[in-house]
């Protein structure tokens, strides 16, 4: 049964024996998946924070069981398509571009975004930065494979994206998957190539921390379906990061179900999902 305390306790032991602070993450998120741990793990709440009193490194491993790691290749295909159309041209005529992905997760996000910014003449001068709370997930984005059968509906984004010519939308394009990624059915995998894998710089952060972890100053940041687990404190405190960090009229891109609400809204001009930021 739970406990309306056993939330509380958690997050107080997790504090006193690691660097982690979750108590601005939201409350029923976190409830959810801490029992989701307690019943994989086949504890109680009790035991769990006894082991974390004994072996601090059992943090780590609760932080990665407990955050949430998902993403798809050209999520909300929209979006990329208002990348596409009104966005990314305005950036054609500047030296150089700065990308960062905030809570990149397994690095499809970040892959989708190479393989658009190639597509519009962009990627040589893109530096693309991507950093995760969960340092295994780093990991696995840095690898680039994915399950085949898992993704294969969202090879349809990648038509929708990629194959759709901006400037007649009635003529569709051909561009192969095979330009950006290898597909073995046999091994149920996508693999990105090499020349994609190799560009973005990965880190980890915690954003919790409102630290930006590379020390550049950003024309784009994607911070998608990451914002929800944190309550309205936390938000605005990384509106305030994302904003000082940006460039004058930089990009911020948030999830489906994400907004910016408050004095901070005042701070960007809303088009769909994508904030630009005011002077």
């Amino acid at each position: 049964m739970e406990n309306s305390d056993d939330l509380f306790r958690f997050i107080t032991a997790l504090r006193a024996y690691t660097s982690y602070d979750l108590s601005d993450y939201s409350d029923r998120s976190l409830r959810r998946r801490l029992y989701k741990v307690l019943d994989d793990q086949r504890i109680t709440i009790d035991e769990l924070l006894a082991q974390l009193a004994k072996d601090p490194s059992y943090g780590e491993q609760l932080v990665e069981a407990i955050t949430v790691n998902t993403s798809e290749l050209f999520r909300d295909p929209s979006v990329w398509l208002l990348l596409r159309s009104r966005i990314y041209p305005k950036f054609k005529a500047q030296t150089y571009l700065n990308v960062w992905h905030a809570g990149c997760s397994m690095g499809q996000e970040v892959y989708s975004n190479l393989m658009l910014l190639n597509e519009l003449g962009l990627y040589e001068k893109a530096r693309v930065y991507a950093s995760d709370i969960n340092a295994k997930i780093i990991q696995a984005a840095q690898k680039g494979e994915y399950r085949y059968r898992f993704n294969l509906s969202y090879l349809d984004n990648f038509d929708l994206v990629i194959n759709t010519n901006p400037l007649n939308y009635e003529e569709k394009l051909s561009i192969p998957y095979s330009k950006y990624f290898n597909i073995d059915e046999a091994r149920d995998l996508i693999t990105i190539h090499p020349s994609l894998r190799q560009k973005p710089t990965f880190r980890w952060n915690d954003l919790v921390k409102g630290v930006n972890p590379f020390f550049v100053r950003y024309d784009v940041i994607f911070c998608r379906n990451v914002l929800i687990y944190f309550n309205a404190s936390l938000q605005n405190r990384l509106f305030e990061m994302f904003y000082r960090n940006l460039y004058p009229g930089g990009i911020l891109v948030l999830g489906a179900h994400e907004s910016i609400i408050g004095s901070w809204a005042n701070k960007f001009e809303r088009l769909s999902q994508v904030y630009v930021r005011k002077d």
